[in-house]
């Protein structure tokens, strides 16, 4: 319930409820202060009769920061993107920060978010689009607010990365399809402007070594719908590989129905397939696909802790590049493991 006469309710009336002063509510509502567990508890019970909601203004004004990270989203229709978002989300609220969502339509890069991050009060931006040009990563820089991004490789004063390890996982995608015997692989990549997937493009035909001489080279756009029309079109002009590395795991999916459906071709016994991200699809049994996990939690929590010491007070501007590996994960579609 809240004030009998009708008025919003305040801190005052908190602490009278609770038996306590009027900043003991403050530190109880503050993450980082200290004060004995079970007056927190007593006084959030209060609050809870009352339906009091601090007001995070006055904190605001006095240390100047909102408490607010902007994450940056695009290409939700992915799972990977989705899981990672939820990820992210709980690992913020965990460190007492507010999450600000901005969506861009362009899933690629951040330089179609900068303008609506200019209107905000925000203290930091988290995501997972890369920078696409040194102009923007300037731009970001005269924020003077950390910048974390995912799989991007521009960095710059207050800009970091955290990455997975995309060349390598290339390299190991190539030896793996060697050992199975391939002997015409193909290569299905991501939109050009995917740092992520041109390195992991770079590892594959490093660690094909000879056999990258006859690679096919296909083109999607990290869709299910890019990986079923980029098979379909290679098969209709007769071309026919036995091994193939696709960029992500929804093109991966998209790949295998091509395969399927134009031409009666199935995983592992008339090719050898593998994607990237392990999405939950590709577990099902329709794919069973070999994939490369780049174990969400251990990216969130590399970001976050990047976040952390960018925000600690008299921090100074945090620029860094982390690199988490990827595991792969075999399954049916590139043989018995």
């Amino acid at each position: 319930m809240g004030a009998q006469d009708g008025r919003r309710v305040t801190s005052v009336d908190v602490a009278k409820r609770a038996g306590v002063s009027q900043s003991a509510v403050s530190r109880a509502f503050s993450r980082t202060a200290s004060i004995a567990p079970a007056t927190r508890e007593k006084i959030l019970r209060a609050a809870a009769e009352l339906d009091y909601r601090p007001n995070r203004i006055p904190a605001i004004m006095l240390s100047g920061r909102s408490g607010m990270v902007g994450v940056v989203v695009g290409g939700l229709s992915n799972p990977f993107y989705a899981s990672a978002l939820e990820h992210l989300v709980c690992s913020l609220r965990d460190q007492g920060l507010q999450v600000l969502l901005v969506h861009v339509d362009d899933a690629l890069t951040l330089d179609s978010a900068l303008e609506q991050l200019l209107g905000y009060r925000i203290d930091a931006v988290v995501t997972a689009l890369a920078i696409g040009s040194e102009v923007v990563a300037q731009a970001l820089g005269t924020l003077r607010i950390p910048v974390i991004c995912f799989n991007s490789r521009l960095t710059g004063p207050w800009i970091s990365t955290v990455s997975s390890n995309n060349r390598a996982a290339g390299v190991t995608a190539a030896h793996l399809l060697r050992e199975r015997g391939v002997a015409c692989p193909a290569w299905l990549a991501g939109p050009l402007r995917n740092a992520a997937s041109v390195a992991r493009g770079e590892g594959f035909r490093e660690g094909l070594g000879a056999l990258a001489a006859g690679l096919v080279s296909l083109q999607g756009d990290d869709t299910y719908e890019s990986g079923y029309e980029a098979v379909s079109t290679m098969l209709a002009r007769g071309v026919r590989p036995d091994g193939m590395f696709c960029s992500n795991d929804m093109m991966a999916c998209g790949a295998i129905d091509a395969l399927r459906d134009r031409a009666g071709l199935c995983c592992p016994r008339d090719v050898v397939l593998l994607g990237y991200d392990n999405i939950p699809q590709g577990a099902w049994r329709a794919y069973d696909l070999t994939t490369f996990d780049q174990g969400v939690e251990r990216l969130v929590g590399a970001a976050c802790a990047l976040l952390a010491e960018a925000l600690a007070d008299g921090a100074e501007p945090v620029s860094q590049s982390l690199v988490i590996g990827a595991e792969l994960l075999e399954r049916g579609s590139t043989g018995p493991v």
